[in-house]
């Protein structure tokens, strides 16, 4: 599994490499890595329903590792993931030929495709975090691919915030379910459901978990980043919505029922978001005339629909849920690669400037049309079977949520008539000026939407094939008990199939009414829904540039003293808040020192009053020399004579220095601000130095253990050939070290210098 992971991401270093040596030809080579993932992950099916675990340390003081987990779950999600992604791969080639970046793009879209894998396949908390946020940072380099147009950044942008604030939320919530599950392995807690959810903190963990697989699948009121993610090149928009990272969060969702669902919280939650959701989404595809946006706000609803199956934690339920899963895949794959085909040889995607395109792109279109007949729920559809399962899951629900069930009926029938706009407005009535100059797409191009096409419809044919071994397989996974399936097509002639029916007659009426009626609608309704949370993203984003500004004017403005004095303060009352949580011995066992000892303690303490209470640059510099020689006399005093010359030389030197420059410095101005800042300032001073001496003390008061000082002195010879063992500590034992400090001063250094060029170019 390891290597089903990494695979990818190995593929991804040497994507631009092939494509400058193969062109357009490199995804043929590219799509070679997850057809073999594909093909394993089937040669393990049989497997699947027990599960395999595996586990590779990575940090083990930490207690993490890449423990990996293949079961009937995670087993469905990587097919798809690998299987379309072989299809999207060898479409990219065909649709992006010539493309100057093809390189780059096919980098991104295999470290995604490898991101993914991790995420599903991951049995570690933080191992699945981590691929959770790579994830989030490729599909933003994906969305915002095409850099230069600025609908594309802001798209791009804007899925990054979104998801990426809802994995801040996730990440709180992983770190606190493995604390009250006792593991960071996530077969571990889907087992310890019933202590998890007694946890004072169940409620918590919940709700951050939610956020974070909502923001994900763009569950309302997050929803808004999906349909501007249509800015990315169509390969990208398929593989996002069928296969990949829209599905994550459903993916941890139902990975997590065994440890959260159950409860009532879980049920209202995902029942209540996913119903309005699914509701919503279906509203606004048909209020669309972007063909890829049409299919964008499908996919939000039948994440909802997903959403709302899972709500309810009983068999029927993640049945209907994992059927749907696949049939929404395999169409919504098919439809997007259509659409591109439609786009790229027509030139738009625009409803009200296409028609007559199966004369010129047949293929194109028999392959939408077979794909939305399981997008309609039609019989020989896989989407049927689907319709059927989540028919049972509904009236599972009936007694309890009845609002929610009918609210599935009409986004059954609206579905329905959406299928019928995307299989009929482009391809049949009059040709369109821009389909006279269409023709069929590259082979490439159409591999993808035919053979997903096909097999939803042998799916839907003969679904028992993927009755036991993925959907009921998967279904074992979520419920934590043996799940079976026998699927029987057409089983009676009840209210049922009446019922199923009247919503094709529905629909179809409905497709009628839309055609006479939908420009009137997007003019009254538009309007309204234009406020919605896309609107909201925006005032989010210019209140957050606003605290941000009024944060950089008062926390950076540019004075060294303020920075120093927010850091001193920030340690001195950590410091403390530390200090009063445990017991502090101190020692306070003086001898009462030397005459001259007093002497230089006095004289240094007077130099940093004087330092602090000077009126000019020259008496502050002079005061913080006689600060410094004071420190070196203190080494002196107490046998550590080579520090002390060491000190002695810098001092001499920075005191120099700084009398150079003292000429060139503006006006020292003691009082700005005023006395409160000053008070301020020297209380923070005092904190400081309370803190570092007591800190001392309590140093002071432990048992002092030789043994390290005891190694040095044994070793400095032996081991580094120098007998000045401090020395020797500083370029050998921690020669790393000071190598750092080096480097930082050389970088001041640097800094200090580009300053005084800008300001003697300003000056000229």
């Amino acid at each position: 599994m390891l290597i089903a992971v990494l695979a990818p991401f190995a593929a991804a270093g040497f994507a631009p490499l092939l494509v400058r040596l193969l062109g357009d030809r490199a995804g043929l080579v590219l799509a070679i890595v997850p057809a073999a993932t594909f093909v394993w992950l089937l040669s393990r099916l049989p497997e699947a329903t027990p599960g395999v675990l595996e586990a590779t340390p990575w940090v083990p003081g930490l207690d993490v590792a890449l423990d990996f987990s293949l079961d009937g779950l995670s087993l469905i999600f990587a097919l798809l993931i690998s299987g379309i992604g072989t299809l999207i791969v060898l479409y990219a080639g065909g649709y992006l030929k010539g493309h100057p970046m093809l390189g780059r793009f096919f980098l991104f879209l295999m470290m995604f495709m490898g991101a993914m894998q991790g995420v599903v396949l991951s049995d570690n908390v933080i191992t699945l975090f981590v691929f959770w946020e790579l994830t989030s940072l490729a599909s933003y380099l994906l969305v915002g691919f095409e850099s230069d147009r600025p609908a594309a950044r802001r798209a791009a942008l804007q899925a990054l915030l979104i998801t990426g604030s809802g994995g801040l939320a996730l990440l709180a919530g992983l770190v606190m379910l493995a604390e009250a599950g006792g593991s960071w392995r996530i077969s571990d807690l889907t087992g310890a459901g019933a202590w998890i959810q007694d946890d004072p903190l169940y409620r918590p963990i919940l709700i951050l978990v939610v956020l974070g697989c909502f923001t994900k699948s763009a569950q309302w009121p997050f929803h808004s980043w999906l349909p501007g993610a249509m800015q990315a090149p169509t390969p990208v928009s398929a593989y996002l919505h069928s296969a990949t990272m829209v599905k994550a969060g459903v993916y941890l969702l139902a990975r997590l029922d065994p440890a959260l669902g159950g409860s009532p919280e879980w049920l209202w939650i995902l029942t209540g978001i996913g119903g309005l959701t699914m509701l919503m989404g279906v509203v606004f595809a048909l209020l669309e005339t972007d063909l890829k946006l049409v299919l964008a706000w499908t996919t939000v609803s039948a994440l909802g629909t997903l959403v709302f199956l899972l709500g309810p934690t009983h068999e029927p339920g993640v049945k209907a849920a994992m059927a749907f899963l696949l049939v929404h895949a395999l169409y919504k794959g098919a439809l997007f690669m259509a659409a591109g085909n439609v786009d790229h040889e027509a030139g738009t995607r625009d409803l009200t400037r296409l028609g007559g395109l199966m004369r010129t792109m047949p293929v194109t279109f028999a392959a939408a049309a077979v794909a939305c007949v399981s997008m309609a729920g039609l019989p020989f559809g896989l989407g049927w079977v689907a319709k059927e399962l989540i028919g049972a899951a509904k009236i599972a629900l009936e007694d309890e949520f009845g609002i929610t069930v009918i609210a599935a009926t009409l986004t059954n029938l609206m579905l329905f008539c959406v299928a019928a706009i995307v299989a009929t407005v482009p391809f049949t009535g009059r040709t369109s000026e821009a389909a006279a100059h269409a023709h069929e797409a590259p082979w490439p191009m159409l591999a993808g939407p035919v053979m997903l096409a096909a097999l939803g419809l042998v799916f839907g044919m003969a679904p028992n094939l993927i009755a036991e071994p993925l959907i009921a397989a998967a279904t074992t996974a979520v419920i934590g008990r043996k799940a079976t399936l026998e699927i029987v097509l057409f089983k009676a002639f009840d209210w049922k199939f009446l019922l199923t029916l009247a919503t094709f007659v529905a629909g179809a009426a409905l497709f009628l009414l839309w055609r006479r009626s939908a420009a009137g609608w997007r003019a009254s309704l538009n309007p309204v829904l234009d406020r919605g949370p896309d609107r909201g993203y925006d005032q989010v984003m210019r209140g957050l540039a606003a605290l941000a500004a009024w944060q950089t004017r008062i926390w950076q403005p540019g004075l060294l003293h303020r920075y120093m004095a927010a850091s001193f303060a920030v340690v001195t009352l950590a410091g403390a808040a530390s200090l009063t949580r445990g017991e502090m011995r101190l020692n306070l066992d003086f001898d009462g020192g030397r005459l001259i000892e007093w002497a230089v303690f006095a004289v240094t303490a007077a130099s940093a009053l004087v330092a602090a209470l000077a009126t000019t640059r020259l008496l502050a510099v002079t005061a913080l020399g006689m600060l410094g020689l004071g420190v070196a006399m203190i080494f002196m005093l107490f046998g550590a004579p080579d520090l002390a010359i060491t000190q002695f030389m810098v001092e001499t030197l920075v005191v120099v220095i700084l009398a150079l420059v003292l000429i060139r410095l503006p006006g020292f101005r003691l009082s700005a601000g005023g006395a409160r800042p000053r008070w301020l300032y020297a209380g923070i001073s005092a904190g400081t130095g309370a803190l570092v001496t007591l800190l001392l003390l309590g140093v002071l008061a432990e048992p002092f253990d030789p043994r390290l000082s005891e190694w040095f002195g044994r070793a400095a010879v032996p081991e580094a050939f120098g007998h000045n063992i401090v020395n020797v500590i500083l370029v050998d034992f921690r020669a790393l070290d000071t190598l750092g400090e080096i480097i930082v001063v050389f970088a001041a250094a640097l800094a200090a210098l580009a300053a005084i060029g800008i300001g003697a170019r300003t000056r000229a």
